[in-house]
């Protein structure tokens, strides 16, 4: 899954793909890269983010969608907003990837039902500018996952089909960079729960931190932790994850090949 911030303020790339143009082109590109879907959100959900009003998200999000989708790219939806949801669709959108698991808005799960699409259900304590303040747990994967099991619930009640339901683990949200590390040891964990995984490492913070200058102690600039995020990568895929959300394609669909012949010996 490649990554299109349509915003000003995403903690990767925000702005780079903010005029629709350049998103769009950005789109193809991921996609001639390898990307096998294509995941257009427009809001930032880096901590501390504000969101924006939902007639902004939908001017940033849905030409880009529609063009992408018209192309015959598989489109996916970043938003927490049942109106974004349902305007994206129509505009040819094939997923809704929601990092609050139908809980910012639970119409949002009416919306995928009623459309008979996928949706991602990602484990969420709180909007960007407050959920690090939720970060007390006293088993991080047995608690995230008893908190993402009546989001799948709420989901099936909504009439989404069992087999279109993703889970994610949602790194970097309500989470310290510890309990990140935790979940990556721990994905099989998760995975063995029996619904397709998702996994959104890419650039995050806490491989900042990993990689920060031992000098200075500065954290790595988002845009140098691509070589971390691939071999996250490769550990993901051999756990059994069913996709990887990142912002850069060609090394991340190297490392799943790696994974995948490792994967093969065993």
């Amino acid at each position: 899954m490649g990554v299109v911030n349509v915003t000003p303020d995403s903690f990767s790339d925000g702005g780079l793909w903010f005029d629709p143009k350049l998103a769009v082109d950005h789109g193809f590109r991921l996609a001639a890269e390898g990307a096998d879907i294509v995941d257009v959100g427009g809001e930032s959900t880096r901590p501390g983010a504000k969101r924006p009003p939902i007639e902004e998200e939908l001017r940033r999000v849905v030409p880009v969608i529609r063009e992408l989708a018209a192309a015959g790219l598989t489109v996916s939806v970043d938003t927490m907003r049942a109106e974004v949801a349902e305007q994206a669709l129509k505009a040819g959108a094939h997923l809704v990837n929601d990092v609050s698991g139908g809980l910012a808005d639970p119409d949002i799960l009416r919306v995928v039902a009623d459309a008979g699409v996928p949706v991602v259900l990602m484990h969420w304590r709180g909007h960007a500018d407050h959920m690090q303040q939720h970060t007390t747990y006293t088993d991080v994967v047995t608690e995230l996952m008893q908190e993402l099991r009546p989001r799948v619930d709420a989901a099936l009640a909504a009439g989404v089909d069992t087999d279109r339901i993703v889970i994610d683990p949602g790194l970097g949200f309500a989470k310290t960079w510890d309990h990140n590390w935790t979940i990556l040891n721990r994905l099989r964990e998760i995975v063995d729960a029996g619904y397709p995984v998702l996994v959104a490492a890419s650039r995050k913070t806490f491989l900042g931190e990993l990689l920060a200058d031992p000098t200075t102690g500065e954290r790595r600039p988002p845009a140098q932790r691509d070589a971390a995020t691939a071999a996250l990568t490769i550990t993901s895929a051999l756990d059994g994850a069913w996709c990887i959300r990142v912002h850069e394609v060609p090394a991340n669909i190297d490392a799943v090949r790696v994974a995948a012949r490792l994967g093969a010996e065993t």
